[in-house]
């Protein structure tokens, strides 16, 4: 503690739970942090499960205080006057951090007694260790490529044996001797070797536009021997009856590394530790019902809003992920990462999938045709100075005028938009249904007893009152609708579509007269009233063309009079807005 900088906490993010009004006073949290962080840096909190009676937090007025002692050994606490929050944290992790992502398929063969069958807890605990072993055997091998095969500049794969490793050097002193590479040894690179993903307009920080390099680890000895060999085969002779079990593993690790760390020790300070962590922890929940019906367990990664940096959950799936159980876990984890309860964020659905990432990440499929996703990140900002931007959380797509080649120009707006909330539903695992057609969606409307049978096939308008009765029967979701008189009233709104976006953050239909929109988000000044909407319009004709979108206005931020004067919204028409309100389920 006697550096200065270790008198100073820097908050990359705040706890939840800390946010809402008659919070238990006795909650405590782990602080999650990285040795590659400056000292004393909170990336995460993480609840703890057992609190303590007391509490060093002033709820009542927000106040988050932090003790620290002298050293591990020290009897005494010292209170941290001195504490910052970091305004971009998501540029802060992720501009020089990458994920390192390995996959170990395992199958441990297990002997037992029949007449003792309890044996077969030691011999599962001695198939680990012997894992174990070979993890850190100089012998083992391991393969560190990058993930990102589109790339044209891709540098080729790194061979690191295990008498190269070091698995002695503290994490936390190894970033100096990433300077000091003579870069002659593959061992010595750091994982910068790698170059980082090429994607077009400007960077996106987060754990899915991170650079993964992929580790694989190699058992079988890769390099020449002089010694002559022939196969082998072992017999192992037994004085009793012996049955043999396999259990089949599959171990997957994420980690989270600075680019500067030497590739070398990024397989053995993070991703041989991550691997044991993993083979202990099944362990651990295997060995109460190994000769039974052993649970069926596989890992996930997962990255929620609001949590910097990837976790990684271990999920029973023997019994489907609706299962009581199930439900009971990932409420759990939703309470201890101050995650909302009222949308699914830790479904198997909501995992990171390796096999996207890296690639166009704005580009989706629906029943065969290409569709733009999330077509405003990155976009210029409103111009409001002083606001506060409240967005829509969550991927969707756009759905705009002549898609897929059928002509709804001039009548089929509000449809598009339509298609567009349900396309965010979809993604946010709230419904698994396709996305309907024109034509799905009038027969949604005859079947109710809105409209006639005449109606299927017609080119009618519709309005925010029929896509509220769609979302009804196709997806159980309710809505919310604002009257406003003239759009000339639009801004004296924009406080509570703030708090709808931070509230249910999900997309908005605006309709007046003939036209229809998709709202994704306001940027509202509360103290001179200054706003702007973020509109997603479905009036675009054009290819799927994500810079002529942009440039041509076709998603961007709107005034209700723009700098010439003119008036965006109608002043002599009435507006209706559909405010979706998300399901409440984990």
């Amino acid at each position: 503690m006697a550096d200065d900088s270790n008198r100073l906490v820097r908050l990359l993010c705040r706890p939840k739970q800390l946010n809402t009004k008659g919070s238990d006073p006795g909650i405590h949290f782990w602080l999650i942090g990285s040795p590659f962080f400056p000292p004393l840096t909170v990336a995460s909190f993480l609840r703890r499960i057992h609190n303590l009676p007391s509490s060093v937090c002033g709820f009542d007025s927000g106040e988050l205080r932090f003790f620290v002692s002298e050293s591990e050994n020290a009897t005494g606490l010292e209170s941290i006057s001195s504490v910052i929050e970091e305004r971009d944290s998501k540029k802060f992790v992720w501009e020089n951090g990458c994920l390192l992502h390995c996959e170990l398929p395992i199958k441990l063969p297990l002997y037992y007694s029949l007449k003792n069958p309890t044996d077969v807890e030691k011999s599962y605990v001695q198939a680990t260790e012997a894992v174990i072993a070979k993890l850190r055997d100089p012998q083992a091998v391991y393969l560190l490529e990058t993930s990102n095969k589109a790339s044209q500049d891709i540098s080729p794969p790194v061979i690191i044996r295990g008498l190269q490793l070091d698995f002695s050097t503290d994490l936390s002193k190894i970033k100096a001797l990433a300077d000091d590479d003579d870069g002659f040894d593959a061992s010595s690179l750091s994982c910068s070797y790698f170059p980082i993903s090429s994607k077009a307009g400007s960077p996106v920080f987060s754990a899915e536009n991170a650079d993964i390099i992929q580790v694989s680890v190699l058992f079988n000895s890769l390099g020449s021997s002089s010694a002559s060999t022939v196969p082998v085969a072992e017999y192992f002779p037994v004085q009793e009856e012996t049955r043999l079990l396999i259990v089949d593993i599959k171990l997957d690790v994420l980690c989270y590394s600075s680019r500067k760390l030497p590739l070398k020790y990024a397989v053995s300070s993070l991703i041989i530790p991550g691997l044991v962590d993993q083979l202990n922890v099944v362990q651990k929940l295997m060995l109460p019902n190994l000769l039974a019906q052993h649970p069926w367990l596989k890992s996930y990664h997962f990255s929620p809003p609001g949590i910097l940096h990837p976790i990684t959950v271990f999920y029973e799936l023997s019994f489907g992920e609706t299962e009581m159980k199930q439900v009971e876990v990932r409420r759990s984890l939703h309470s201890r990462l101050g995650l909302p309860y009222d949308r699914p964020l830790l479904r198997i659905s909501n995992a990171l999938d390796f096999s996207k990432l890296n690639n166009n990440d704005m580009v989706s499929l629906q029943k065969g045709s290409t569709l733009l996703r999330d077509v405003h990140i990155g976009i210029p900002s409103s111009g409001v100075t002083g606001g506060t931007v409240s967005l829509v959380q969550g991927s969707y797509e756009y759905f705009h005028y002549l898609h897929d080649g059928y002509n709804d120009s001039g009548w089929g707006c509000a449809y598009r938009s339509l298609q567009t909330i349900i396309s965010w539903f979809r993604l946010q695992n709230y419904t698994s249904i396709e996305v309907p057609s024109h034509r799905e969606i009038q027969q949604t409307l005859v079947e109710i007893g809105d409209k006639d049978p005449s109606f299927v096939g017609s080119r009618d308008w519709i309005g925010a009152i029929e896509l509220s009765f769609v979302l009804d029967k196709l997806l159980g979701v309710t809505c919310k609708v604002i009257n406003v008189r003239s759009g000339a009233e639009l801004p004296e709104r924009c406080r509570e579509l703030a708090l709808h976006f931070e509230n249910q953050s999900t997309p908005v239909m605006i309709g007046g007269g003939v036209l229809a929109y998709t709202l994704l988000g306001v940027d509202y000044n509360e103290a001179s009233g200054d706003c702007a909407f973020l509109i997603l319009d479905p009036h675009y004709t054009g290819s799927d063309d994500l810079k002529k979108i942009v440039n041509g206005g076709w998603c961007g931020w709107k005034k209700a009079v723009d700098s010439k004067g003119k008036n965006f919204f109608l002043h002599d028409k009435f507006y209706n807005l559909l405010l979706p309100q998300r399901p409440h389920m984990v």
